[in-house]
């Protein structure tokens, strides 16, 4: 029988790279509620909610990414994160996890940069007036826009009936369009912000190009820094069979053809729908999202 650490510190370790996204989320808004309510600390996230004022920005270029681990209100928090939820276990299905934290990252950070723009360029008698952003929608937003448009044809269940993620897509952009109207008007503009990132990069995926290759390898190496390397006490003193295929060793030639498999399936779904694939496509995918 397993201690309740233990138990806390398996399940951790079996956690994908959004839901990590979930824990990192919660830890940020119990230390500002405690923060808060404990130790009457005002304003106790100021340091990592994006500024409105240009200027101010300047002074905390980093609140550009952080705004996106901050929420003030538990409902705000809840339901961005329950999406989240929902949308890391059909995107990881599909995609490796460095494209997940790729498109979610790129959204917060075109999210909050929407978000900068308006507010700095546009004329104050447009705008509501904010003290900042704070939120992961931006991110999430990207997320989901990036499946409804990658596989818009794929239909999922939305309590009592079908839809194709296509018309999920134009829902939530029409939503956010008329949130430009409302009291939320720069959580609207950051939100229509990750969507436009979502789409270009399901876009240009669906053309071969794959837009946060560069990000991607930035994720790679800073887990490779708290990676422990793992070396062997034992010296052969024989020299191994090159294995080389095509020019390429025969990880990089085995890797080459299960991304070709992948691309082929994804291919098949944004045609005609995640149904129309065979029992071993499916598993195929779901063996290669876990990757």
């Amino acid at each position: 029988m397993t201690s309740f650490p233990q138990d806390i510190q398996y399940k951790l370790k079996r956690l994908n790279v959004l839901e990590w996204i979930i824990v990192i989320n919660t830890v940020v808004f119990v230390y500002g509620f405690l923060a808060g309510t404990i130790f009457r600390v005002s304003d106790s996230l100021n340091w990592l909610k994006l500024p409105v004022d240009f200027v101010d920005f300047i002074k905390r270029p980093w609140t550009l990414l952080t705004y996106g681990f901050a929420h003030y209100d538990f409902w705000h928090l809840l339901f961005n994160l329950l999406v989240l939820f929902y949308v890391s276990r059909l995107f990881l299905n599909f995609f490796k996890p460095k494209m997940a934290l790729s498109v979610y990252f790129m959204g917060v950070f075109i999210g909050g940069l929407a978000f900068l723009l308006v507010y700095n360029l546009l004329p104050p008698q447009l705008l509501h007036p904010v003290i900042g952003l704070i939120g992961a929608s931006a991110g999430v937003r990207a997320l989901l826009i990036f499946l409804c448009t990658y596989m818009g044809e794929t239909e999922v269940r939305m309590i009592f009936f079908n839809i194709k993620l296509k018309y999920v897509g134009i829902a939530l952009v029409a939503i956010d369009f008329i949130g430009l109207w409302s009291n939320n008007q720069g959580g609207s503009v950051a939100h229509l912000g990750g969507n436009l990132l979502g789409f270009v990069y399901a876009a240009q995926l669906s053309r071969g190009n794959n837009i946060g290759t560069w990000l991607e390898r930035i994720i790679e190496r800073i887990e490779q820094l708290f990676k422990k390397k793992q070396r062997s006490l034992l010296k052969t003193v024989h020299r191994k069979a090159s294995g080389n295929v095509a020019g390429h060793n025969k990880k990089e030639f085995l890797e080459f053809n299960k991304q070709k498999q992948v691309d082929l399936i994804l291919d098949k779904i944004s045609k005609s729908g995640y149904d129309s694939l065979s029992k071993e496509e499916k598993e195929f995918l779901f063996k290669a999202g876990k990757e």
